[in-house]
């Protein structure tokens, strides 16, 4: 899926706008925001892959105009919609007007920093040993699946060099369209910059992680 999130690139945005001493949140809501959806995601409606493709799935127009937790409450609304959870009706009237959907669980207040602490690791077993090693050469596939994929679109069809290897980890795509675990080896490849931008960039290399379906052998 090529959406607007990938933006890594591509020119005519401008420089990234840094903040000095920027605050977690800029405004009450965005906190609500934040607290309603690691609230939503605790209850294993939906898991954090289909969390964040539901976030760059909304409108190319919509998402650039948008702030962060704007895209998060939109996120937000469509994983709930899809499920039933909330309706159209109620968001315009703001009002439960619907029998509420029974949750598989619920996050209670004395579980919410244990439950930040844990995070969501996504390291699984694996049978088998990685299919490349520190220092081979490699090259992306040129994917272009209609559905979630975490490969970046400027390093798609191009050589790179394995930098290490991060172990078995939940393949995102799987996850966000399927909801189900196939973990694969994941590995921190280095692309030569003007690989990927051309021979006028001025960067040096960069590094992206890649699970092992997204490289073959060089």
């Amino acid at each position: 899926m090529n959406g607007p999130h990938d933006l890594g690139g591509l020119h005519g945005f401008g420089p990234v706008q840094t903040e000095a001493d920027e605050p977690l949140f800029h405004a009450p809501w965005e906190r609500r925001v934040f607290a309603l959806t690691l609230a939503m995601g605790a209850t294993g409606s939906w898991n954090i892959d289909q969390s964040r493709a539901a976030r760059e799935s909304i409108g190319p127009q919509r998402y650039r105009n948008s702030s962060y937790y704007q895209i998060w409450h939109e996120g937000l609304l469509a994983l709930m919609l899809e499920r039933g959870q909330i309706t159209r009706a109620e968001l315009q009237t703001a009002a439960v007007s619907t029998p509420p959907v029974a949750l598989k669980q619920r996050l209670q207040a004395d579980q919410v920093e244990a439950a930040l602490r844990r995070g969501s690791p996504t390291e699984r077993p694996l049978a088998g040993s990685p299919a490349f090693a520190v220092g081979d050469p490699v090259r992306t596939r040129n994917l272009q699946p209609p559905t979630h994929i975490r490969l970046p679109a400027y390093v798609r069809d191009k050589p790179g060099t394995i930098a290490s290897c991060h172990g078995a980890h939940v393949l995102a795509d799987i996850n966000a369209t399927r909801g189900t675990e196939e973990p694969q080896w994941l590995y921190s490849v280095r692309f030569e910059a003007a690989d990927l931008f051309g021979a006028d960039t001025t960067a040096d290399h960069v590094h992206v992680d890649c699970w092992q379906s997204y490289l073959s052998a060089a």
